[in-house]
This record gives C-alpha cells, sequence and structure tokens, in this order.
C-alpha cells in the first residue's frame, strides 16, 4: 500500500498536469455496471487524464462511438498509488473517428470500484509532455511520452526522413503496439508528430516497413507510402501481413481493405516484420519477413498479392535463437559501385553473445530466387553491445544506407529506471561493406549528420601514460551529454582504457586488451544495476542454460561476457580482428547521452552500445594503461546537444 504523503504528491502532479477545462460546463458522471465503469463526458473536453500505477494488473478502455474501429486499450490503471498520468483522447477513437454529439463515453473494464484512478480521473484541453524523467536522453530520439521499441517504417521522401516505431501512448510498458510517427530534415532534430497507424479491434500493429510507390504499382496515387506491417491478434496471436497507404506525405493511412495481403502456408504463429525494396532486375517488389527461426522471401508486382520465392537462414549464424525485424539490402565492397553485396540484417531475440536480443548479419549475393552466403555459420554482430536491437533501414535514401536501432534489451526492457518515458533509438548510422581476409564485414559507424550535435569543443593535451592520467571535471556542465574523439596506441602487450565517472566513483570503463586481443566496455560499476536481477531471459535462453548445465557449463551469457554480476552489470566485447591487421593505433570515437554509451572504433568497425544509470551525470574522464605505456593523442571533448 502506498503512504498516503505519495498519493497526496500523485494528486498534486494530477492538477499540474491538468490545464484548463473547456469555457462550456463539463459533467463528468461515473457508474458502474457489473464488471463494467462507465463514464459519460457531457461537452467533453479534449482528453480524459488517466493515472497509471506500473506495477498493476491491466484494465480495458474504450472510447465508445458506435464505430467498428473503436478499440480496447490495455491500461495499467492507479489502484492504491500513481506513478504518472497519460491523455486518453475523448474527441476521436483509435482510428481517427470523431465522437458524435455533446456526451463522450469511456468503459472500462477489470477496475475496482474503490481504485485510485476512479476519483483521480481528470478533465483537460492540453497534456503537459515537459519531461520527468531523470534519465531520459538529451539528444537521442524517444517519444514524447509512454513507450516505445523497435523503428518501423522508416522512409525518405520529400526532404523528409520518416521515423515509425512501436509505441503505447497509454503507458511506458510494452503494450498497444501504434506506429507512432516523427519526422526530421537532419536525422538529428525530430519533429513529433500524431500516432500514424492505431491498434484496432484485429490486434497490435508490429513492426514492417514502409516504401514510396513512385509507379502507382499498388493503385493508391502515385509516389504514395504504402506501409506493409504485421497484424497481431489479439484473440489468438496470429500474424499476418498488412498494407495502409497515404496520400499526405505520411502523415494519416488508410488501411487497405481487401487485408489481410499475406498469411503463412503453414499456419505459422511467428510470422511478422515484413521488410519491402524494389528489385530492380526483376521489376517487382520483394518482401523479406521473419518466420519462427527463418527468413522467407516473397514477391509482387502490386504490394497486395505476394508469392513464395525462397527461405533462408534455419539453423545459421548464432544458435539457438529467434529471428524478428529482417532487413535486406546492397552496399559496395570497399566503395567500388562494380563489386555489390546483399547484406541480410537479422535482429535475434534471445541469441546475443551476452544475453537476449542483438543484431547479426550476413553478407552474400541474390539473383532473385534464392540468397547465398558462404560463410553463414560464422557469426557477425552488426553491434557488440547489449542494448542494440531491432536495427532497420530507411527506405529510398539513394546509394546510401542508413539504419537506426532501439536502445534496450529484452530481457530487462520493462525494468530500467524510467517512468513517463521508456524507450530511445541509438544514433543514425551509416552502414558500408569492407573486405578483410577474403570475407566480408558491415561497418556501422554514427551518419555525419550527427556531427551537428557538437557545441562547445575542448581540446586536450597528448598524453603518454604508464599509469593513469585524471581530467576531472572535464566535461562538467555537460549534464552527461558529450563525445569524446581521440586516437589511443596500446603497448603491443598491455591494456590502455578510457573511464568515463562521476564524483559518486559510478564508472564506465571502456580499454583495449592487447593481450586479448579484445576492446572492452564494462559497466558493471556505472550506476544503477541491481534491476538486472530481475531480468527475464527468453525460454529458448532458459533451454539453453539448462543444455548447458547438463554439459556442466555455465550459461553462454555468463561465458561470453566479462566481470558477469548480473544480466545487466556486465562488460560486453568485440574482437580487434575486425580492425586493419597489424593495427597499432585505434581511433575512438564514444557518445555519452545520460543512460548510454556508444562506442565507435575505426569508423565503426567496431560498434558497442550500452545503457548506463549514473545517479549523476558522468563529469570525469581518465585515461590509464597496465603493462606498458599507452598513448593517447588529437584527443577532444565536445558537449553535445540539439
Amino acid at each position: 500500500m502506498k503512504s498516503n504523503s505519495m498519493i497526496t504528491k500523485a494528486a498534486c502532479l494530477m492538477l499540474m498536469a491538468s490545464a484548463t477545462t473547456s469555457a462550456f460546463a463539463q459533467k463528468m458522471n461515473i457508474e458502474h455496471k457489473g464488471d463494467t465503469t462507465i463514464i459519460k463526458v457531457e461537452n467533453p473536453t479534449k482528453y480524459l487524464l488517466l493515472p497509471i500505477q506500473e506495477e498493476k494488473d491491466e484494465a480495458q478502455v474504450i472510447l465508445s462511438t458506435g464505430d467498428k474501429e473503436d478499440t480496447w486499450m490495455d491500461v495499467r490503471l492507479a489502484q492504491n498509488g500513481v506513478d504518472y498520468f497519460v491523455p486518453f483522447s475523448l474527441e476521436k477513437n483509435a482510428a481517427g473517428k470523431s465522437v458524435k454529439g455533446n456526451v463522450a463515453i469511456v468503459k472500462i473494464l477489470g477496475l475496482k470500484k474503490d481504485a485510485l484512478a476512479v476519483n483521480l480521473m481528470k478533465l483537460s484541453n492540453t497534456f503537459d509532455t515537459t519531461n520527468t524523467d531523470y534519465y531520459r536522453p538529451s539528444y537521442h530520439f524517444t517519444p514524447l511520452y509512454g513507450w516505445m521499441n523497435d523503428p518501423n517504417g522508416m522512409v525518405y521522401k520529400d526532404g523528409e526522413y520518416h521515423l515509425y516505431f512501436q509505441y503505447n501512448p497509454y503507458g511506458s510498458k510494452w503494450g498497444n503496439m501504434h506506429w507512432g510517427h516523427a519526422v526530421s530534415k537532419d536525422l538529428v532534430h525530430w519533429e513529433h508528430l500524431d500516432p500514424a497507424i492505431a491498434r484496432d479491434p484485429v490486434g497490435h500493429i508490429f513492426s514492417g516497413s514502409s516504401v514510396v510507390d513512385k509507379k502507382n504499382t499498388a493503385g493508391f496515387g502515385k509516389n504514395a507510402i504504402i506501409a506493409i506491417y504485421t497484424n497481431n491478434s489479439s484473440v489468438n496471436h496470429d500474424e499476418v501481413q498488412c498494407i495502409a497507404y497515404s496520400n499526405d506525405n505520411g502523415r494519416t493511412f488508410t488501411k487497405y481493405e481487401g487485408n489481410p495481403v499475406l498469411t503463412p502456408f503453414d499456419g505459422l504463429k511467428d510470422f511478422r516484420d515484413p521488410k519491402v525494396f524494389w528489385y530492380e532486375k526483376g521489376k517487382c517488389w520483394y518482401m523479406i519477413v521473419s518466420a519462427d527461426k527463418e527468413t522467407r522471401f516473397y514477391k509482387s508486382k502490386n504490394l497486395k498479392k505476394w508469392t513464395y520465392v525462397s527461405a533462408f537462414g534455419k539453423g545459421l549464424g548464432q544458435q539457438p535463437c529467434q529471428y524478428e525485424c529482417p532487413d535486406f539490402f546492397q552496399l559496395p565492397v570497399n566503395g567500388d559501385k562494380k563489386k555489390m553485396k546483399w547484406v541480410m540484417t537479422m535482429n535475434i531475440n534471445p541469441g546475443c553473445w551476452f544475453g537476449g536480443s542483438a543484431t547479426e548479419y550476413f553478407v552474400g549475393d541474390f539473383d532473385g530466387k534464392k540468397f547465398t552466403c558462404p560463410d553463414a555459420n560464422e557469426v557477425k554482430w552488426l553491434d557488440w553491445g547489449k542494448d542494440h536491437y531491432a536495427t532497420v533501414t530507411f527506405s529510398n535514401t539513394g546509394d546510401r544506407v542508413l539504419g537506426i536501432t532501439w536502445m534496450s534489451n529484452w530481457q530487462y526492457a520493462n525494468l530500467t529506471p524510467f517512468k513517463q518515458n521508456r524507450g530511445a533509438n541509438g544514433l543514425p548510422r551509416e552502414l558500408k561493406l569492407y573486405e578483410k581476409n577474403g570475407k566480408y564485414y558491415v561497418s556501422e559507424n554514427v551518419a555525419p549528420e550527427v556531427y551537428a550535435l557538437r557545441k562547445e569543443t575542448k581540446d586536450l593535451a597528448d598524453a603518454s601514460v604508464a599509469d593513469a592520467k585524471d581530467l576531472k571535471g572535464v566535461a562538467a556542465n555537460m549534464n552527461g551529454a558529450f563525445e569524446i574523439e581521440t586516437d589511443v596506441t596500446p603497448d603491443a602487450n598491455g591494456i590502455a582504457g578510457i573511464e568515463i565517472s562521476n564524483n559518486k566513483r559510478e564508472r564506465t570503463l571502456i580499454y583495449f586488451d592487447m593481450k586479448q586481443g579484445k576492446v572492452v566496455m564494462d559497466r558493471t560499476e556505472s550506476g544503477l544495476t541491481d534491476f538486472g536481477k530481475q531480468a527475464v531471459p527468453h525460454d529458448i535462453e532458459l533451454a539453453w542454460d539448462k543444455q548447458r548445465a547438463a554439459e556442466g557449463k555455465e550459461p553462454a551469457r555468463i561465458a561470453n561476457s566479462i566481470n558477469y554480476k548480473n544480466d545487466f552489470a556486465l562488460a560486453t566485447w568485440a574482437p580487434l580482428s575486425l580492425c586493419e591487421d597489424g593495427k597499432k593505433t585505434y581511433h575512438v570515437d564514444i557518445f555519452v547521452d545520460k543512460s548510454s554509451v556508444e562506442l565507435f572504433v575505426d569508423g565503426g568497425r567496431i560498434a558497442m552500445t550500452n545503457l548506463v544509470f549514473p545517479t549523476a551525470p558522468y563529469n570525469n574522464i581518465k585515461v590509464w594503461a597496465e603493462g606498458g605505456k599507452a598513448e593517447v593523442s588529437k584527443a577532444k571533448v565536445y558537449s553535445l546537444g540539439l
């Protein structure tokens, strides 16, 4: 039971969140009929503000307009305490259909009569989206409020980058999947727009992609934006592929009356996340879709009728795993457009070497029928951290391949210490392909547009470090949002590192271990870490643990990580063999933003993304060495901001 003081505080927050109501007299009548709470609002305001208590079970809430698109939403309504508030529209249902007349009717299932929410729901014409989360990033994209996971439907058109994303506007845990929406002209500054595709009576709107239909192949209009997404049934969890079209530059979408356009031929339950691309040689559209533990290719002339082509991936790459959010695109080898290869990125959950979710990739050839990859059994990670998932790329960007990721891990995504806002994208990244020893690897560096975030610059003196050199306060007054760029030359047999810390001795370590041939990021003492003890491994991962235990082995995520304390408090690493052979000096670029650290080595040949939760902003930097001297040169610290 929450204390009276906490409830009083919640009520005060409610008053702060509530703005002035309409000049017309509002009347809110609440009655209970059986297990249903019915709220009738005369002359309704724009919103009914709902108090949320995250630890409680979900109730079901609906705006009842009599329209077939009226949809029940799952909301963790407050029972005996309040964490935050969310707005619930009294003007339109989820499909955008307006309320008729001057009375709005809201129905709630599963809410007790004495629940705190009954008395704290208030009417308002506005909702305050001022940040209330200490750990909300300064320059990474986040939704205004609520929950966000996978980026979806990313497309470039008429000077705008469209970012759609898995979104729950009714709480900051997973649920009620909509396509949230934001646009940008520079990949850095984002304008928040209304959700583009809302959960409907069929079910959740899962991940997918968007294309610009330049030739009007689907018949919805020349240059229409076509969204291709998975509709997940709320009843039996069947997953089918659907389309919707937009003729207003992606602001609003109309769902195709003939949906679904693709169902699995074998009744497969895990059949989702379509990525559609134009295949010029075949003069048709192709779709790659995750199908449990493989991917399937389909083709179409009109985006409506799809024909099965082939499958790829079963038993390949990291095992065991579950495939999600595939992507497929071409890249030139070492920038040579005469030597093109196809790249399949595959997001897997679980399967990450360090537990939970991650992005792997395959490089090979595609002839319109089959994708072939000569080294498909070699595991290649796009990012070597633990918080880089659901990587997908923009459509319609010409020769550039630009990707965005979700910074979290399904083991603890619902446990991270956020409240009103949970979920952030990694920095936009440009993908390139390089060849090394006859094999092909993808580099993933920050897009050049990111450097526009740089504000104040501090140049640091070159240093030859035999022990440690403290730079206390070098990032002071930067509010935990800064970049470190430098060249590091470790001793051939030693360790050279960079420590980022605050005055509470909370720290994140990044270091080169030359004997082990690894670059490491250690967050075991980074700040808040204990929530990692509550992490929930996937059933596949637990079964894997059991199998390894029978063989006398510890769980793979523990064996593969360094300095493991729990499923959050650990160190991740990448092999330095990904860099050029004979490398002595490494170019390092580190982006810190309150609750995340993104590392890029040698232009993204190694990328590593991890969440951190220091209880005070990082403001100190220390360079250190063991087993010999390390040279640190051309070091700069940039304050970053929008």
